[in-house]
């Protein structure tokens, strides 16, 4: 069923959708603010994916570069709604639907902002159900949708539409250009019909980054564990908990890389490794979850989601894991978002610690040039 989104619904969507980035997609209250301003001249429907039109012209609107950039560089919205306003004018036709790349981060609520100023309707769905560091991994590309065309605009006013012959160069190409125009630009493509939005998205994913968001809030509220409460939300596990003691971080080639350490009450310790989100959690030898299930990171009281760029020293967290939806772990899924292609040589755990099935059938990219 069609239903509307407007500010009040803001703040348990940008905390649910930091927790579903994984580390990563940005700051969400940068995304937060951007929604607000857009929403103040009213909310934004929002359609169930079964109920957009067979012709429609869905779109991904999203930011592409490094999270970390974005804290000092402020998109505006001009900026978010020039690739739209671009790529419908290559195609074209008018664009009739805008849709999220990953409901991670502040890639969950651009897209509403984009919605917004442009008077379109936004889709309850997104192209992952998580957030991933580079632009073709989406499940579409799994089902054939072409990232090209794709518009890419900057602060400064600059506005490019790439051509591309597939979705991984459309990645290479367009990551040269983001670095180029300040290591973070907005982007629009991966252009849709209806039919197709059906059969490559995961529906609800809105609807579910605000029941997660304000499950954490009303576990506080109640004075009862957040954490809990969102595990319990995601179907997920708790794999640790205790102080950040180690953090390395290096923005490079338009992402934000690095690995953290986390000390426990008893001695043991948790590593972290990241490009953007958290890509492998490990335990005193011991592989807890890998990509493609999600690895999170919250604040061990609140439960408010930390981001990568947000890791500190001495911080007190928790880490939790849960599934990702059941697609990305298909052998042609792991060849493109698991742990071999990111460079580590150890087949994909799923969240409860067992080995991914399809992980012996999973090609590698390893030593490839953005390896983490």
């Amino acid at each position: 069923m069609a239903w509307r989104i407007d500010t009040e619904q803001i703040e348990d969507l940008a905390r649910g959708a930091a927790l579903f980035g994984t580390g990563g997609g940005g700051d969400p209250y940068i995304g937060a603010l951007l929604a607000r301003q857009a929403l103040a001249s009213g909310p934004v429907e929002v359609l169930a994916l079964e109920e957009v039109p067979d012709d429609a012209l869905v779109l991904f609107v999203a930011m592409m570069g490094a999270p970390t950039v974005m804290v000092e560089k402020l998109p505006s919205l001009d900026e978010v709604v020039e690739p739209v306003r671009a790529l419908g004018t290559y195609l074209g036709r008018p664009v009739t639907h805008i849709a999220c790349a990953e409901v991670g981060g502040v890639n969950s609520t651009i897209p509403i902002a984009a919605a917004a100023a442009l008077g379109l309707p936004l889709v309850d769905a997104d192209g992952m159900g998580r957030a991933f560091p580079e632009l073709q991994m989406v499940l579409p590309t799994l089902s054939g949708v072409t990232a090209s065309p794709l518009a890419l605009s900057d602060e400064k006013g600059n506005v490019a539409v790439l051509q591309t012959i597939d979705n991984s160069w459309t990645e290479r190409i367009a990551r040269v250009a983001t670095v180029e125009m300040g290591c973070s630009t907005m982007i629009a493509g991966f252009s849709m019909s209806g039919v197709e939005a059906r059969g490559a998205l995961v529906a609800g994913s809105l609807s579910r980054c605000i029941e997660v968001g304000h499950g954490i809030a009303a576990a506080r509220a109640d004075k009862t564990d957040p954490v809990a409460a969102a595990v319990g939300l995601l179907g997920g596990r708790e794999l640790f908990a205790g102080k950040v003691v180690d953090v390395q971080r290096a923005t490079t080639t338009g992402f934000a890389r690095g690995r953290a350490r986390i000390d426990g009450d008893a001695g043991s310790s948790l590593v972290l490794q990241f490009q953007n989100e958290h890509l492998v959690a490990e335990s005193d030898g011991d592989v807890l979850a890998t990509t493609p299930d999600l690895i999170m990171v919250v604040e061990g009281e609140t439960g408010e989601p930390v981001t990568t760029e947000g890791l500190r020293y001495g911080q007190r967290v928790r880490v939790i894991a849960a599934p990702a939806d059941e697609r990305w772990h298909s052998p042609a899924a792991l060849a493109m978002v698991g742990p071999k292609y990111f460079g580590y040589d150890m087949p994909a755990h799923r969240f409860d610690g067992s080995v991914s099935a399809a992980s012996a059938s999973a090609g590698t990219l390893a030593g490839r040039e953005t390896t983490a």
